[in-house]
């Protein structure tokens, strides 16, 4: 497949990283020359410096016959008018765009971005995948990572195993003879920096990192299981009132839980604005990191913290002081990768990248068959791919044991006939069914190829 990727910024360098990896003829543009040749340099890409939306630098980076273009330069505009140009004048048949600006993302425009309007195929909005990541967060605050599969009946969890770990030192084959009820699979572990598939010899140690796929319905047992007992989320606090923050808020006001939540902002109007969008959430005026504005907004009896300004310190600084000043769970939005390693030193519980977010929200749009979810994990260690079997895939109507899956694969949930299913050995995998898989990096082709990749399906 031939993509052309605008912006050679951390989304589309994750983007161009993926599909490079995977063989794909890829193109990378950006109007800084040193963002193209970091690109180029450190991965196996063309690369050309221009402006997107120029005809010809288009046209120097092969827009006459590519399969798909992203544009995810940080301007919403350019990135519209470069969909357009592909359309009108190179007819590339696949146009991915990023926009930020809620007047773009608003339903009443939703017409907008028809063919023969503004032709954009698909539209990612970082803002509104991170605020979702956000509250799949605030639904499992002891879980480091979390996301949903299978129409919601399977969730992904992210958990560090400490001492107080029941099943620390258990073989993975006992643990499923222990709690033969419990529809939860150990589909990863990171241990001293690296990411495997377990088998079921395997046993899990102190300060490793595992990846479950449980039921939904038998997430808080799982966690349990795991020692890490779940209390009730009734009191948050978000530390900046942005975008971001006022949409967790909003949706925190709609659930129907009783959450009692503040925001804390620091910008006057802002703040001001965020109060009269909001109606039961309570709204300071002042800097996070400020002490005493914690203690008023009553820090030490608030359930979790939730840092969502545009700045990574004051995101972790502000996690780090709730804390100290007994504020149970804190999470943090952290948009360089390279600060994660500081987490758990920091006895920050879990973060979230918007960049990881908006990274596995294209390659949702960009895999090979039916994907209809694609969750990267890690810094593109690995993926969680959910997709329908189609008859003509080559796993359709064979067991699992009769599968040839490589070695970093495991099936960590079936969807059949509208049920969620915990997958053994001689489960059977038959057309229609939609299949979760964890999946390390380097076997995603392999994998592609069993889902059957063909054109018919993209």
């Amino acid at each position: 497949m031939k993509v052309i990727i605008c912006g050679a910024g951390q989304v589309g360098w994750q983007i161009a990283r993926h599909l490079a990896g995977e063989k794909n003829d890829v193109t990378i543009i950006d109007s800084d020359q040193e963002l193209v040749s970091r690109a180029t340099d450190t991965l196996d890409v063309a690369g050309v410096s221009g402006f997107a939306s120029y005809p010809n630098v288009l046209n120097n980076a092969g827009a006459e016959d590519a399969d798909m273009i992203i544009a995810a330069t940080h301007s919403d505009e350019v990135n519209m008018v470069t969909c357009q140009v592909a359309h009108s004048i190179f007819d590339i048949p696949r146009k991915i765009a990023r926009l930020r600006s809620q007047s773009y993302l608003d339903a009443i425009y939703a017409d907008l971005y028809r063919r023969d309007h503004l032709p954009i195929d698909v539209v990612i909005s970082p803002e509104l995948e991170v605020a979702e990541a956000a509250l799949k967060r605030l639904s499992s605050p002891n879980a480091f990572e979390s996301e949903t599969f299978l129409n919601n009946q399977a969730q992904l969890l992210g958990l560090h195993i400490d001492e107080n770990c029941p099943v620390v030192n258990t073989p993975l084959r006992q643990l499923t003879d222990l709690f033969s009820t419990l529809r939860v699979i150990v589909v990863g572990v990171r241990r001293r920096g690296v990411l495997f598939a377990p088998n079921a010899g395997d046993q899990l140690f102190c300060s490793d990192e595992v990846y479950l796929m449980c039921h939904s319905n038998d997430v808080n047992r799982t966690l349990d299981v795991f020692g890490k007992l779940q209390g009730e989320q009734n009191r948050i606090i978000l530390i900046g009132g942005g975008n971001v923050g006022l949409r967790i808020a909003k949706s925190l006001e709609e659930s129907e839980n009783r959450v009692r939540a503040k925001i804390i902002e620091k910008n006057r109007s802002r703040a001001e604005l965020a109060a009269s969008f909001l109606e039961r959430t309570i709204v300071l005026n002042g800097d996070g990191l400020d002490s005493g504005l914690l203690e008023e907004a009553n820090v030490s009896k608030t359930d979790t913290i939730l840092a969502v300004t545009d700045d990574d310190k004051t995101n972790m600084l502000a996690a780090v002081r709730a804390k100290s000043r007994g504020c149970k769970k804190a999470i943090a939005l952290i948009n360089d990768p390279t600060m994660s390693p500081l987490m758990e030193p920091l006895g920050i519980d879990a973060y979230i990248n918007p960049r990881s977010t908006t990274v596995s929200s294209i390659l949702r749009h960009i895999r090979h068959g039916k994907v209809k979810n694609v969750y990267s994990i890690g810094d593109a260690e690995a993926e969680v791919i959910e997709a329908q079997v189609m008859s003509t895939s080559p796993i359709s109507g064979s067991r699992i044991s009769d599968i040839d899956f490589p070695e970093g694969v495991i099936v960590g949930g079936i969807l059949k006939n509208g049920e969620m299913v915990k997958p053994v050995s001689q489960s059977k995998i038959e057309e229609g069914d939609i299949i979760a898989l964890f999946v390390l990096s380097k076997d995603i082709p392999e994998v592609e190829r069993l889902l059957q990749v063909t054109i018919d399906y993209f």
